[in-house]
């Protein structure tokens, strides 16, 4: 068993920071953690790395004068490589703990107007508590100071104008949380201002994004919503107009698979897309990082469409684990039976392209400049990969719609995701899914199916399938018999855990002898007495590779099910035979951990020191941003000082591949 208290981690230790603080990014200090600050950084990140300010030209906490008194700005960024005076500051920006009303006097969008009418010389501002943002603009007219609305503060070197339609090059990925507060801010505008369901908000938010995609994909954009039109709503038809184009001549014909042609219309009044391209137009979807996308995407998923047949969406951080340890190939087909929105999916699809944009480097006569031919021939590679190798499968067919539309979102593999009972009979599915997920024909899989004890199995025509919705009995030396009636047929339970019935389906979708998988199960099937036939019945059909017992809070607060992730390879018929005489010995890589990078209630937790001080590393980040001299957009690593999240299971994934001898 590896001991989880003696994984190290493999990152650069520069330093601690007392617990309840943070490393402001501008400073590199540390500042209390705060709801407040939380906010605040973010910003700060958005500021560098998407807006591509020099970290030089911002300050936070920046005391300014207001006539015979003090205040302080939570952030100023100042004029170009100006010295940082008050009459050099460019945009102030006030940012509030979540919750904060933008109409407060005290705390409100009032202040920070007060502030930049202190300011002579700052032209925008900004005022944000997460959920909310307003931005604006300041002009002198006959000595009077006039405010506008605008849409965003602009980014390093472009007007309000540029802002409002960006060009190609201004569109940036999204960083931190930032994305999040977009989509939330959009998928509650829409429920408000249309007076729809929250789930019909999603749907229709789901549509503008789409069209958000395609419009990257061109070669002009047309994803932009100007001043006039977002300002009135009398004058927001054509923006509306611009993208129900995109909808109808580029997103329903390439996405029949998702929307229906009855759907081609986007049901949202002129001034509700106005407003939601306004909030979306500046980021480049494509480019931003695929967890950053995944946590704001899963977030409103999982707020609208989880069901009630225990789905719950797998960390990040732990389907990263599960894919890192088997390592899926770009020539393996690959399968998610419970796919939900498409987490695991995606994560060991974008690992598979990874592998194969590698493989094709390693080929290229000279890797710093490939020729045409060998560009065309990994981008025929990686295509010929999402259309033939890619698959899901789920019973909920609005998160299947979902899966489909994060995949499109990260790569674009939607095409072979299904809806159907994955634990009926393959005959009564969708023929297209029984002809391309035919049992024993699938070489990797990840799985984390339903779970918990207000969901059972009960069909016959479905319990007759599976050894393990027999009742099974105990032998005087231990070992486990199917129970039979007098004609030697089996006796079947009246019903059945889906958890435990998932484990069989998923063991006969594998190869026989080479097909592996990794799946949450449950700890009371691993350990539960009366549940000896389970683990007999998997000891005697797969090689158990790895046992991962994860930390209680892994799904908290949503669900206290204590679960592991199980790593297995289904045995051939030879080893099934050993494994019935007990002769097949092996090694079983085992690890506990006891951090998962979040608390019960779902906050973040840092790794600390012995004295309980929050561990300071140092990591490296690509960011964009504009070259000072040349004016060009280069894309760049730069160093940022940040506290180590206590999640021990990257070390799991590491201590895992050196016991394989992959490192």
């Amino acid at each position: 068993m590896i001991n989880s208290q003696k994984f190290m981690p493999v990152v650069t230790m520069v330093g601690e920071v007392p617990e309840g603080y943070v490393i402001d990014l501008l400073t590199g200090k540390p500042v209390s953690d705060t709801p407040e600050e939380y906010i605040r950084q973010n910003i700060e990140k958005a500021l560098i790395h998407q807006y591509r300010y020099a970290s030089s030209d911002c300050k936070p906490e920046f005391t300014i004068k207001m006539g015979s008194v003090r205040r302080r700005v939570d952030i100023v960024v100042f004029s170009p490589s100006k010295e940082h005076r008050q009459e050099n500051a460019l945009i102030l920006i006030e940012t509030k703990r979540a919750g904060t009303n933008p109409n407060n006097k005290k705390e409100g969008i009032e202040q920070l107007k007060s502030y930049m009418a202190a300011c002579v010389n700052a032209q925008f501002g900004m005022w944000t508590n997460g959920d909310e943002r307003f931005c604006f603009s300041k002009t002198h007219k006959g000595g009077i100071i006039d405010f506008s609305e605008i849409l965003d503060i602009p980014s390093f070197g472009q007007s309000v104008d540029e802002a409002y339609r960006p060009r190609r090059q201004d569109l940036m990925p999204a960083t931190a949380d930032n994305l999040l507060f977009t989509f939330r801010r959009c998928h509650n505008y829409i429920a408000a201002a249309e007076g729809l369901q929250k789930t019909e908000a999603f749907w229709e938010f789901l549509k503008v994004i789409f069209c958000k995609i395609e419009d990257e994909r061109s070669s002009k954009i047309d994803f932009y919503v100007t001043p006039d039109e977002l300002n009135s709503s009398t004058q927001a038809a054509p923006a509306k107009a611009r993208i129900q184009n995109i909808m109808t001549q580029k997103v329903i014909g390439k996405y029949s698979q998702i929307f229906s042609l009855n759907e081609r219309d986007i049901h949202l009044k002129p001034n509700s897309i106005a407003y939601v391209v306004g909030q979306l137009q500046r980021y480049s979807l494509l480019a931003s990082p695929v967890d950053v996308k995944g946590i704001a995407y899963e977030e409103i998923v999982g707020s609208n469409l989880r069901g009630d047949r225990g789905e719950f969406f797998t960390p990040r951080n732990a389907c990263r684990m599960a894919v890192q340890m088997l390592d899926p190939q770009p020539f393996e087909r690959l399968l998610d039976p419970a796919c939900g929105t498409g987490g695991f999916l995606i994560t060991a699809m974008n690992h598979a392209l990874d592998n194969l944009e590698e493989q094709e480097t390693k080929l290229w006569i000279n890797p710093e400049n490939p020729t045409s031919v060998e560009i065309e021939e990994k981008y025929r590679k990686r295509n010929n990969y999402l259309s033939g190798y890619v698959f899901g499968l789920d019973l909920n067919p609005s998160l299947v719609r979902a899966s489909k539309m994060n995949m499109v979102m990260n790569n674009d593999g939607e095409g072979n995701l299904f809806q159907v009972d994955t634990l009926a009979n393959p005959h009564t599915w969708n023929p297209k899914a029984t002809e391309k997920t035919p049992l024993g024909s699938i070489d990797v899989l990840f799985s984390n199916p339903p779970f918990g004890a207000n969901i059972v199995i009960d069909d016959t025509e479905i319990l007759t399938q599976y050894d393990l919705a027999a009742f099974w009995d105990q032998t005087s030396n231990g070992t486990w018999v199917i129970r039979t009636d007098e004609s030697g047929r089996r006796i079947l339970q009246k019903s059945q855990p889906p958890e435990i019935l998932f484990i069989e389906r998923c063991v006969q979708f594998l190869k026989e002898g080479t097909g592996r998988m990794a799946m949450v199960i449950p700890n009371g099937i691993l350990n539960n007495p009366a549940l000896g036939y389970v683990r007999q019945w998997i000891q005697q059909n797969t090689q158990v590779i790895a046992i991962v017992d994860m930390a209680r809070e892994l799904f908290q607060p949503k669900n206290d099910t204590q679960t592991s992730i199980v790593l297995m390879r289904r045995l051939n018929r030879e080893e099934r035979f050993l494994a019935s005489e007990n002769k097949l010995q092996y090694s079983i890589f085992m690890a506990v951990t006891e951090k998962i990078g979040h608390d019960k209630r779902g906050n973040t937790i840092y790794r600390q020191t012995p004295d309980g001080n929050d561990l300071i590393i140092l990591k490296k980040e690509k960011i964009q941003k504009i070259d000072h001299d040349t004016g060009k957009l280069i894309v760049t690593d730069v160093e940022v000082k940040d506290r180590l999240i206590d999640d021990e299971l990257p070390e799991v994934a590491d201590a895992y591949l050196q016991w394989v001898g992959k490192k």
